[in-house]
This record gives C-alpha cells, sequence and structure tokens, in this order.
C-alpha cells in the first residue's frame, strides 16, 4: 500500500503547493491521519495516540520546505516522524508492552477487530508477543513496526528513519529472530495488521 486509494496529486506536489498555500497541506493530513494515529495508538495506546498524531502533523508543516519533493510519497517520511516522537515516548511503550504481556488484553486491537474464535489462540500469542516487543531496542522495535503494521517496504523504512537499507535489514532480522522465538517459530512480519496475533506494541 504506497497511498490512499483516490489520491489527486502525489503527495510531493501537495507539498510544493502548500510552500505558497499553506492551507493545502491538509490534504496531506486527510490522506494520512488516520492510519498515523492508527500505528500510533497500537504502540502508545488511544490517550497518546491524538498527541502523536497531532504533533507528526504539525512537524510536518514547519518542515514541509526541507522535503525531498523527487519523492512522490509522504507516507515514509510522516511514519518517520512518528517513530521518533513515539521514540521520546519509550518508557510509556514499554510499560503498555508489559501490561499486555500480563493481561493479554489488547484495547486497541478490541476497538476494530471482529470477534472471532480465533481470538481465544490469539491472545495468548498477544502476551508473549508483548513481552518480546519490550525487549526489542528501540531501533530494532521501530523497524519491525514499520515493515510490520506500516506496511512499509525496506527502502521506506530506510527514509523514514534516515538509516542505511542494510541497517533496516538487520535490524528486521535480529528483531524477527527474537520475536519469532517468542511467538513460536511464527515470523511477525508474515502477521500484517493482525492484531489478534500482534496485539498492542
Amino acid at each position: 500500500m504506497n497511498s490512499p486509494p483516490g489520491r489527486r496529486d502525489e503527495d510531493a506536489s501537495v507539498i510544493a503547493d502548500s510552500l505558497t498555500r499553506p492551507e493545502s497541506f491538509g490534504e496531506i493530513y486527510h490522506r494520512y491521519a488516520p492510519v498515523i494515529h492508527r500505528y500510533a495508538a497500537r504502540r502508545l495506546g488511544e490517550d497518546a495516540a491524538e498527541d502523536i498524531t497531532a504533533e507528526t502533523f504539525l512537524a510536518a508543516f514547519r518542515m514541509r520546505g526541507r522535503y525531498d519533493l523527487s519523492r512522490a510519497a509522504a507516507r515514509p517520511w510522516l511514519y518517520g516522524i512518528a517513530a521518533n516522537l513515539i521514540g521520546k515516548q519509550r518508557r510509556a511503550e514499554v510499560r503498555a508492552l508489559r501490561a499486555l504481556a500480563r493481561t493479554g488484553h489488547d484495547p486497541v486491537a478490541d476497538s476494530w477487530t471482529d470477534r472471532s474464535d480465533s481470538r481465544v489462540t490469539a491472545q495468548a500469542a498477544q502476551g508473549r508477543l508483548a513481552g518480546a516487543l519490550a525487549g526489542l531496542s528501540r531501533g530494532d522495535r521501530d523497524v519491525l513496526l514499520l515493515v510490520a503494521w506500516a506496511d512499509l517496504g525496506y527502502q521506506e523504512v530506510a527514509e523514514a528513519l534516515s538509516i542505511p537499507v542494510g541497517t533496516v535489514r538487520s535490524r528486521l532480522n535480529r528483531a524477527r529472530r527474537k520475536v519469532r522465538l517468542a511467538l513460536g517459530d511464527v515470523d511477525p512480519t508474515f502477521v500484517r495488521d493482525s492484531p489478534e496475533v500482534i496485539g498492542h506494541g
């Protein structure tokens, strides 16, 4: 998924236009605020997600003059800003992950998933996964969750976090290895956007 369906202009064009018509930056917000909010909620919980989303777009608006207009899609850039803001609240994220590891209950996932018999098995995996995610370094966790939850490719993660693609690969491999052990040999990046297995974190 590179952009929301029905986009009229490339993100770069909208951002360029916003340099002379600031109000046009609202289009970027409308395109991406829901996915940034969902990502922040899964990382820090609903209470912090509103603030992270608002801060992400405020920072993006302020930095739009430095946006690389050769990059048509702003999605990696926005996820990078959000990941940096989330990183500043690392302790809150780790606390939320540890609480999920103890209880196995994810209120964020519950709010938008369907009830099914498979949830019983999945909830058992949530606690193990949350504990494993809490134990990852910030860099490893950011890479893993940008791939698994934001559906970014290696190059997009590299752009989002301003790191080389090789670093993305090594961090992802290390994170997968650790989380795979906690999940009984299930690769967490293959369970994309499935809160029944991934849970909150």
